[in-house]
């Protein structure tokens, strides 16, 4: 029997496939997401959501809210759409984005008889800058009751999982130039702090635990073989486990470059290049209510949720109730950050997971805004591992 949800649905298939079409044909880099940011706000505006342009001083930021005349849970969708260098869409932000702006209109359809308050928020930037990093320290997410966004992936729908915290850090180490053959006592190689850094690095490897991951480049290493290098640098990714882990495994890295700077003579300077991004804490009680309603859509194959890399939804964890489940849009396994994943979140299967994704998250809104026990329930997990 088709649900009151799925009629609201096929009231707003053909301009949700043609706001991901868009989107994927018209990939744009984070920060720069122009025309992805205005096609979301015009179809929310249409329908009658309130529209915040360059939300938290961020400019291809948004924030569209939809208002009941009766009291209800605040509920948000969070939409991504950057694209990659090169490869357009290969995370298929497209599709997620479209997914949280189709379930804000589909939700919308219920609160007036209901209650409660939609909201959309689009969220420029995650492979780079990350801007719901700035949107929680600006406190927006601290008076929104439940959070939700799903993620395209390969055959499978997957619970919502957790990531790694990730700080970014660069290395940049100060030394002497010197002519390499005819004086190279006179200079002082700062090439020689990376190559130790990198090295005192790969020595500590065996003493860190098996979540930490360490990974850096040289993005500096001097101008010409025959010249001592007096600058060179790297940029490094550091993740671990939590948000607590990751704060001691950066200071046994950063450690590691003090001394590489003691050892070679070198002048060092550490800086963040990219903002850091907090574990992401999925609440239990809530993955578990998405997950029912899958399996009453008809989804019996649904993988438990994994650790996967990093994420700015982590920061958004930390001050609300969060699920980032996973949806399919291929029948074959996919490479993230890949051509034929761009490619694959525009086939008939993609729109297939987007629906069940989409769907899934109105019905257990739906629960949640009938249910008080249930919310307060999804809450005080929340606040339990807070504290």
């Amino acid at each position: 029997m088709i649900t009151k949800a799925e009629i609201f649905y096929l009231n707003h298939i053909d301009e949700l496939m043609k706001l991901n079409y868009f989107i994927y044909k018209n990939p744009e880099l984070g920060n720069k997401e122009i025309k992805a940011r205005d096609a979301h706000i015009d179809i929310l505006e249409k329908k009658n959501f309130q529209i915040e342009k360059e939300f938290v001083g961020i400019k291809t930021a948004f924030k569209a809210t939809y208002t009941s005349k009766k009291d209800g849970p605040k509920i948000a969708f969070l939409a991504e759409y950057d694209a990659l260098p090169k490869i357009g869409h290969g995370c298929g932000h497209n599709i997620l984005g479209t997914a949280s702006t189709g379930a804000g209109l589909i939700l919308k359809e219920f609160v007036d008889e209901l209650g409660g308050e939609v909201i959309v928020i689009g969220t420029p930037a995650e492979e780079s800058d990350g801007a719901k990093v700035d949107m929680a320290k600006a406190g927006i997410f601290k008076d929104i009751d439940i959070v939700m966004s799903a993620h395209p992936t390969g055959e499978f729908h997957m619970e919502s999982g957790s990531s790694q915290a990730m700080e970014a850090i660069r290395f940049k180490y100060y030394g002497k130039t010197a002519h390499a053959a005819g004086a190279p006592h006179l200079g002082i190689n700062a090439l020689d702090g990376i190559i130790t850094l990198f090295n005192s690095v790969n020595a500590m490897r065996q003493q860190i635990c098996e979540t930490d991951r360490i990974h850096g480049i040289i993005t500096n290493g001097g101008e010409a073989a025959n010249i001592i290098p007096d600058f060179s640098s790297a940029d490094f990714y550091i993740r671990s486990s939590s948000d607590k882990e990751l704060k001691i495994l950066s200071e046994r890295v950063k450690k590691c470059a003090e001394g590489a700077a003691l050892a070679t003579g070198t002048k060092l300077e550490i800086e963040n290049y990219e903002y850091s991004f907090k574990d992401l804490r999925t609440n239990k009680k809530l993955s578990e209510v998405y997950t029912k309603n899958l399996k009453l859509l008809g989804i019996k194959d649904i993988k438990k949720g994994k650790k996967a890399g990093s994420t700015d939804m982590g920061d958004v964890s930390y001050c609300c109730p969060v699920i980032h489940p996973s949806f399919p849009i291929s029948e074959g396994k996919l490479i993230g950050h890949s051509i034929e994943f761009a490619q694959a979140s525009i086939t008939e299967k993609a729109y297939e997971g987007m629906k069940e994704a989409i769907l899934s998250m109105v019905m257990t809104s739906v629960d949640i805004i009938k249910d008080k026990n249930l919310l307060q329930e999804i809450k005080d997990e929340f606040i339990k591992n807070k504290n």
